[in-house]
């Protein structure tokens, strides 16, 4: 099965999002970053999600940012909002909102504050969501993030969620970095689209049958990405497709020094000139400036060596 006949397949980028002096998110400023990350190379733009400090925004705040950008004309099919939260019914209303300014995939995370749930309570979840919001538009994208959720998406109830909902539930984020999970899900599963969540992984993910990636390293490596997808057949020994895959590990190891969203952060708004870039909600912090510091010389080394 091609690439191409997955959903979702290409490069994703994890959006950052600013915010402005009162903490709340930049709407002008996001859709400023979507454009340049789709005129860098994304399919698409995966908003609302761990990167983007969905899980300390309200409903309103959310669903105001996705309004936000359908307005400034970017279009829905290229959108992957995050809709998973720990309520039930906000996950509904979030999802259906999703639907009603035209995205129909969104990525969906499981209700994460209550520990060691099974799978029967995951499924009933899931299922409630679907058989809720009823629109048989509806695509979602499940969210493997373990270490930060504290509930694995097992294969079983993947299985058992594409065998009830086989036009809905048509791919899986992994951003457990488990390699051996990934290329697991796409041989028991196929036509299920398996989207990394680690860059340096998308390139042997994509020879092993995966869809591509949902990274937030594609907030400053978006173009090398986009090759690598583009790329990802040619041999081992070519010199573009290995310079574009050493420029993404190398991205990856620079903004996991210090903490990652931090890092990021200083980075774009040292590329857009725009310190405001820099702040996060709490609980999350900026970085110091010493830190600052020392990852912008790092930064300006990585961008010396690799012109």
């Amino acid at each position: 099965m091609s690439t191409s006949s997955l959903h979702p397949h290409g490069v994703f980028c994890a959006a950052l999002t600013p915010l402005d002096a009162e903490l709340t998110p930049d709407h002008a400023r996001f859709v400023e970053h979507c454009r340049y990350l789709l005129d860098e190379g994304c399919d698409g733009i995966a908003l609302l999600g761990t990167t983007g400090e969905a899980n300390s925004f309200s409903v309103a705040e959310r669903t105001a940012l996705l309004e936000a950008v359908v307005a400034a004309g970017i279009a829905p099919r290229r959108l992957l909002p995050g809709t998973g939260v720990a309520a039930l019914t906000e996950t509904i209303a979030l999802t259906r909102h999703a639907l009603s300014v035209g995205v129909d995939t969104v990525v969906m995370l499981p209700p994460f504050y209550y520990k060691n749930v099974s799978d029967d309570g995951i499924y009933a979840s899931y299922s409630e969501v679907v058989q809720r919001i009823g629109d048989a538009r509806l695509k979602v994208v499940l969210y493997h993030y373990p270490q930060m959720s504290a509930q694995p998406i097992s294969h079983a109830l993947i299985e058992r969620l594409r065998k009830a909902y086989p036009a809905v539930f048509t791919g899986i984020k992994d951003s457990s970095g488990d390699f051996a999970n990934m290329t697991a899900m796409v041989e028991r599963f196929p036509g299920f689209a398996v989207l990394g969540g680690a860059d340096p992984l998308m390139l042997p993910l994509l020879r092993k049958g995966g869809a591509g990636c949902i990274t937030a390293t594609s907030n400053l490596v978006a173009r090398s990405l986009a090759y690598v997808y583009k790329h990802f057949r040619d041999s081992d020994d070519d010199a573009a497709l290995k310079a574009a895959q050493a420029r993404i590990v190398k991205a990856r190891e620079l903004v996991s020094r210090f903490p990652q969203m931090a890092s990021l952060k200083a980075l774009v708004a040292e590329r857009t000139g725009h310190s405001g870039w820099q702040r996060l909600r709490p609980p999350l912090e900026s970085l110091p400036p010493a830190q600052v510091k020392e990852l912008l010389a790092d930064a300006a080394a990585f961008a010396a060596a690799t012109v």
